[in-house]
Parts: C-alpha cells; sequence; structure tokens
C-alpha cells in the first residue's frame, strides 16, 4: 500500500469512527427521550345530594270532554292543597298544561274488517316540584298515594335527587386525581433508580357518580346516579411523564 492509499484508509476509517459515534449518541438519544412512565389517576368522594325533583301525574277520562276537564280541575286543587299540608312552598309547585287525547280502541269484526271504538276522551296532568328540602319531598312522595282513595287517578314517580355544586366537585376531584398520578409515577421513577420527568400528555377519565355502597356498574358514557340521596363520585386522569 502506498502513502496516499494509506492516507485514504485512515480517512475512510476515522468517517466509520465518527459516523458511529454519531450514530450511537442518536440512538441513546431517542431511547433517552422515548421513555416514558403511563400511570392511571384515580380519586373519589362520598357527597349528599341538595337537592330533589319529584313528578306526579293524575288524569281522567269521560266521553263529555267538558266533565272530564271540570273533574281534572277538582283533582288539580287536591293535589295542590295536599302539597301544601305537606309544608312544601307554592313556588316549590309547578303544575304542567293539560294533555288531551282520545281514547279509541281499535280491533276487527266477525268478517276480519277493521273496527274503531271511541271510549271517551283521556285529560292528564303533570305536576313536579323541585325543592332543597329532600326530607319533606321525600316524605310527601310515599303519602301522596292517599290521595287515590279519594278518587284521583294518579301515578306517582320517585323522586331525583341532584347536587348543585357538581361542576366545583369535579374540579376537586380532577385535581386529586392528577395528584395522585403524578404520586404514582414518582414512586415508580423511583424504585426504578430514576427521576420523574416533566409531564407529557393528560387525558380525563369518564367523571361517575353512583349511589354510596350500591353494587352499581360503571358506564362506557359515565354512570349518573340519581336515585340515592348518599353518591359516590368518582374520576381518572391518565398521564404520561417523562423519565430520567
Amino acid at each position: 500500500m502506498n502513502k496516499f492509499s494509506a492516507i485514504v484508509a485512515g480517512i475512510l476509517a476515522l468517517g466509520l469512527i465518527i459516523a458511529a459515534c454519531i450514530l450511537g449518541n442518536a440512538y441513546k438519544y431517542k431511547f433517552r427521550t422515548s421513555e416514558s412512565i403511563n400511570v392511571t389517576g384515580n380519586a373519589l368522594k362520598d357527597f349528599n345530594a341538595d337537592l330533589v325533583k319529584w313528578r306526579a301525574t293524575y288524569s281522567r277520562n269521560d266521553f263529555d270532554l267538558k266533565v272530564a276537564s271540570d273533574q281534572l280541575k277538582n283533582d288539580q286543587a287536591m293535589v295542590k292543597n295536599f302539597l301544601l299540608s305537606q309544608g312544601i312552598k307554592s313556588n316549590e309547585i309547578v303544575f304542567k298544561a293539560v294533555n288531551i287525547s282520545k281514547d279509541i280502541r281499535y280491533g276487527t269484526d266477525a268478517n276480519g274488517n277493521s273496527t274503531s271504538q271511541f271510549n271517551g276522551y283521556i285529560l292528564s296532568q303533570d305536576v313536579t316540584i323541585e325543592s332543597t328540602d329532600l326530607d319533606k319531598i321525600e316524605k310527601a312522595s310515599r303519602e301522596i298515594s292517599n290521595l287515590i282513595s279519594q278518587g284521583i287517578e294518579l301515578n306517582s314517580s320517585n323522586p331525583n335527587f341532584y347536587y348543585s355544586k357538581l361542576e366545583d366537585l369535579k374540579l376537586e376531584l380532577i385535581a386529586q386525581a392528577s395528584e395522585n398520578a403524578k404520586q404514582r409515577a414518582e414512586n415508580i421513577a423511583t424504585k426504578s433508580g430514576g427521576k420523574l420527568g416533566s409531564l407529557k400528555k393528560a387525558d380525563l377519565g369518564i367523571f361517575q357518580i353512583t349511589g354510596k355502597n350500591d353494587n352499581e356498574e360503571y358506564s362506557y358514557g359515565g354512570a349518573f346516579n340519581t336515585t340515592s340521596r348518599q353518591k359516590t363520585a368518582q374520576i381518572t386522569v391518565k398521564t404520561s411523564y417523562g423519565a430520567n
């Protein structure tokens, strides 16, 4: 090998060494920056509802529309007097518009022809109550069935319970779940002999509200219990932290 060839070979060897170092450092950098700790933080809190909504429906049926209407007006007065006697305030009581429909029964005669029979008008009306006095409304919802013995055709739904400061509760749980996720990530990093880096990504999970101590299944779209006065709220936060 002559002197020129030796110089060329040396330059090529040096180039290969430099390229290897660059590639090696690039791989180490890529590997280091791609390392991450993925954890899910969780937070839950028990709370009590502070608002109740309740609905009842009463109806009348008669061939004479005026007769049915007069009967329904009398029923409305009886329902209102009952609610007031239970200590419910008049501004908490809302009577909805009267719904009118015809009771028509369809069938077939002996020859297979379609028939219809008019059985009078059906008039119904909803009354809704919204209050912050949960005990009072629960008691009234149980006792309103006594009006049936007075000739009123009445159906009462179960009260629904809500929480007026739900957004504040949600923000509180998000903060707790985020802190819980960070603590878990720091524990993983420490146990692995590393150090927790900065937050890369955070995704909010589903906000769930279930009855306290109830065996309810979580829903993909988020459970929202309204039947229990005592409830449990839960939320998750999925996070990704860098690792050094």
